[in-house]
């Protein structure tokens, strides 16, 4: 599995639509400012066939240390939940299916030759 930095996703948006990288950058920039303004107000990002972004508030509770098992109070926080849209379930699930059969056949060929 590669990783895929914001400058390289930058730079292929850039050659894609033929648009400079500087500006690019900066609507790239502004959007994910935008997503974590939103986020903070508790609000719900909703990018059809993409997918929800929405906060979920995690309650005080007294976690222990595993090593010490000492007890710790964990404070109250707000997290970001990530639900998948319908088409980024249908692209994953394909590239599961396509992965699989060419194991598969990896596999049979395998088999055949011993």
């Amino acid at each position: 599995m590669a990783t895929i930095t914001k400058k390289e996703l930058i730079d292929q948006i850039s050659e894609r639509t033929g648009t400079k990288r500087v500006v690019v950058k900066k609507i790239i920039q502004q959007f994910l400012d935008d997503v974590i303004d939103e986020l903070s107000r508790d609000n719900r990002l909703e990018f059809r066939d993409f997918g929800v972004f929405e906060t979920k508030h995690r309650a005080a509770r007294v976690a222990q240390n595993p090593k010490t098992l000492e007890r710790v109070q964990v404070p109250p926080k707000r997290t970001v939940k990530f639900k998948v849209g319908r088409l980024m379930k249908q692209k994953l699930q394909e590239v599961d299916l396509r992965e699989a059969a060419e194991l598969e056949k990896k596999l049979s060929s395998e088999n055949q030759g011993q």
